[in-house]
């Protein structure tokens, strides 16, 4: 089987791309899921996020909520919004994110493709992972691809540089676009559609050659999608369900933005005590605005109403692809040893803030005295993500905050029998 390979997308109807495309399912509670799609009857978020259309107490696992799902999409198939192209396709899919706060550059622009990327090849980690998944989360989106037979949240893959992969879809994204949809958070979404076979053949072919794809985001919806296909298999269903839906693009068009971390208390320490203790491991420079670590090994630190500026000292970064990552050094030599956070994912005192909220909501959290302390990071970069995936090893938890998300409804895969 091909690495990817097109597919019959089920989309929205002409001119419904706007009433149907919604928020990723995961960026948003059910209670924001329910204001989000209040006055929208076919807002996706009602198959996306279908406890909705529940009374607010229900578990969001419940199987009701699963059943709401499939009756949801069978009432739009019904009514025509949504519908099925009639041969495999490839579609690009163009982002238009405007300049973010307190960034001086233009808009940000990538353009990848939307395709059906093989299950084989994430088993054999062709298709390489970079996070570990959880159990539950796991077991809820194998219960929504079965529920719906279909996968509708795309898992976001990127690809080593290909000036030829690049100019192939850039071919597609031309001229009047199927979809066009600007969302209220101010994110253009386009797509495009290619139904030329020989067209498709030289993508397929293209990707082919490639050594591997990379997860970004969706690390449980592909190891759903391997945990269906795999049941199906064993039930004798081998064609079903070999394939799961992803939307690649180049490495390098790729935004990652920061992740930074907030922190309840000093860990039983004043501050005095605290900042010279972090001369061991760092130079701590005071400034008199906000800290935006320019480079890799700068941090920003808020504490007490000032920024400081940290630099780890050189020869404490490893050569080594997780221990050398930002998130790394400063839970090795601050969080851990001097502020108690041993565990990122389980230790209540730490909250992570994505940098799309800006410095101001690092100042905000601290000043209200929620938290006592926070940490400005440099973003990870892409050839970072790649070399830990490459190593077969897994990043810190909350490493990487993707920018602009995709849509939901704008392609979906359906399973075929």
């Amino acid at each position: 089987m091909s690495l990817i390979r097109a597919f019959r997308g089920l989309r929205p109807a002409a001119g419904q791309a706007s009433a149907i495309a919604a928020p990723p399912y995961d960026v948003l509670s059910s209670a924001e899921a329910r204001q989000c799609a209040a006055g929208k009857p076919w807002s996706f978020l009602h198959i996306s996020k279908p406890e909705i259309d529940l009374p607010p107490e229900i578990d969001p696992y419940a199987p009701a909520v699963y059943a709401k799902a499939a009756e949801n999409l069978a009432r739009m198939l019904a009514a025509g919004l949504l519908v099925r192209d009639d041969a495999p396709c490839y579609y690009a899919y163009r982002l238009t994110m405007p300049g973010a706060t307190g960034e001086t550059g233009g808009d940000h622009v990538q353009t990848g493709l939307v395709a059906a990327a093989s299950v084989a090849d994430y088993d054999s980690n062709r298709i390489r992972k970079h996070e570990f998944t959880r159990p539950d989360k796991e077991d809820d989106r194998v219960r929504q691809i079965e529920a719906l037979n279909a996968q509708t949240g795309p898992v976001l893959l990127a690809y080593p540089a290909s000036a030829s992969a690049d100019a192939l879809i850039d071919a597609i994204a031309q001229g009047t676009p199927a979809a066009d949809v600007t969302a209220d958070d101010g994110i253009r979404h386009q797509i495009w559609v290619l139904t030329d076979p020989a067209r498709i053949a030289a993508i397929t072919q293209t990707f082919d050659g490639m050594k591997a794809l990379y997860i970004a985001d969706g690390h449980h919806r592909s190891a759903a999608a391997s945990r269906v296909a795999a049941a199906r298999r064993q039930a004798g269903r081998e064609r079903s369900a070999e394939s799961f839906l992803a939307v690649i693009f180049p490495h390098h068009q790729m935004k990652i933005m920061d992740y930074n971390r907030v922190v309840k208390d000093l860990n039983g320490l004043q501050e005095s005590a605290l900042v010279a203790r972090l001369g061991v491991a760092f130079t701590v420079e005071e400034i008199p605005g906000r800290v935006h670590p320019a480079r890799p090994g700068e941090f920003g630190m808020y504490l007490a109403g000032r920024w400081r500026k940290l630099t780890i000292r050189p020869e404490l970064i490893p050569n080594d692809p997780v221990a050398s990552l930002d998130v790394s050094l400063l839970s090795d030599h601050l969080l851990g040893p001097l502020l108690g956070i041993a565990d990122l994912r389980r230790d209540k005192r730490i909250d992570f803030v994505g940098g799309i909220r800006g410095l101001a909501e690092l100042e905000k959290r601290v000043d209200s005295g929620e938290m006592a302390i926070a940490f400005a990071l440099h973003p990870t970069r892409m050839d970072q993500l790649m070399a830990v995936a490459d190593s077969n090893n897994v990043m810190p938890p909350k490493s990487t905050w993707f920018e602009p998300k995709l849509a939901d409804g704008l392609v979906s895969h359906v399973l075929d029998e």
